[in-house]
């Protein structure tokens, strides 16, 4: 089906669901009878995630193992798939990096080394090259560029894996709009990342429960601001951090006050708002799936991604979207709210055209 014909019309509300989430899978191949045709035949996820280990059971190859090899997995996936797949990908550069030169890919600089450069031209060129990668192996969305700001040298998932450009907004600014414009000459996606910023945090949302309330600053918004003023900014992804500024109850991801509030209204934001990996232990640990299903979608999550590579369960995505089916049928969700997120992702893959 091409998706520049398809309208909201065309699917049915198991379909519309469906569109709602972007899975992880094991496995390096798309072949007939593999778990992932099945999946992508039967069931019709908007998406997959990519990455180059299996982090559960600590292997080394889990989708990715070579150019020739990626670019047969992509083009497989999206044969499969009735409706045109967003296939994405964890490619900052530098230390975030799932397409390695040890599987035959470029070298690529972190963003804090692109800050230290501090030549907005340097970071285009890095756009640029990375994005081409991207282009040539089927992949057409990177969770990248990382706004976060550098607000805590000792953060061990974001200032010491090198993931911001600068401590201050206007640093991040210059260096996130080239990253970007260097995506767009490829044509491939890009989302402004943790909103509403995971720069001052001292934990990491993987491992369990964060509260930046008394860490967080105001300058950590800016550059969603800046990104979406310049509308550089077709993806969000969001944070599972708990900000009791903005929410003192649920942590930004399950949070109506941060996404529909705060970043829709106040920011203006009309794009696709994805949520970091649900599996996760901020989340996984304290909530069950259909609450967070739940919660998510009344605070506005357009795409629920599930990874499948940080617990050893993986998500039913059969029973995740009869959950959300039963949220409907029961007046808790309604069949518009639904709508509204897919005309979102339908229009954000119109883009890829």
């Amino acid at each position: 089906m091409q998706v520049n014909q398809l309208t909201i019309k065309d699917l049915s509300l198991k379909e519309k669901i469906a569109q709602l989430f972007l899975i992880g899978f094991h496995g390096n191949e798309c072949s007939e009878g593999s778990e992932i045709s099945k999946l992508l035949s039967n069931i019709k996820p908007g998406g997959v995630i990519l990455f180059d280990k299996d982090m559960v059971f600590n292997k080394p190859v889990h989708n990715i193992k070579s150019p020739e090899q990626l670019k047969k997995l992509t083009a497989q996936l999206q044969e499969v798939s009735e409706i045109p797949l967003l296939i994405g990908i964890d490619q900052e550069g530098g230390l975030i990096n799932r397409l390695k030169p040890e599987y035959g890919f470029p070298k690529t600089k972190s963003h804090h080394e692109l800050g230290q450069i501090n030549n907005p031209e340097v970071t285009l060129e890095e756009g640029l090259l990375i994005s081409e990668v991207l282009h040539q192996h089927g992949i057409n969305i990177n969770f990248a560029p990382c706004v976060d700001l550098a607000l805590n040298a000792e953060s061990s998932i974001i200032a010491k894996r090198e993931r911001c450009f600068g401590a201050t907004s206007s640093e991040v600014n210059k260096h996130a709009e080239a990253y970007v414009h260097g995506h767009q000459k490829n044509n491939v996606l890009t989302a402004c990342k943790h909103f509403p910023g995971h720069g001052s945090a001292a934990g990491d949302t993987h491992a369990g429960f964060v509260d930046v309330t008394d860490t967080w600053e105001k300058d950590e918004l800016e550059p969603y601001k800046y990104m979406i003023q310049k509308e550089l900014c077709p993806v969000i992804m969001t944070s599972h951090i708990f900000n009791g500024n903005f929410d003192d109850v649920y942590p930004a991801t399950l949070s109506k006050k941060t996404i529909q509030d705060l970043l829709r209204k106040q920011l203006g934001f009309e794009g696709v708002v994805i949520s970091d990996d649900m599996q996760m232990r901020a989340i996984s640990d304290h909530y069950g799936m259909k609450e967070s299903l739940k919660l998510g979608l009344e605070a506005g999550i357009d795409v629920f991604c599930y990874g499948n590579n940080l617990l050893k369960e993986q998500i039913d995505l059969e029973i995740a979207i009869n959950t959300i089916e039963e949220l409907v049928a029961n007046g808790e969700i309604t069949e518009t709210r639904i709508d509204n997120s897919v005309e979102r992702i339908l229009n954000l893959k119109k883009q890829l055209l």
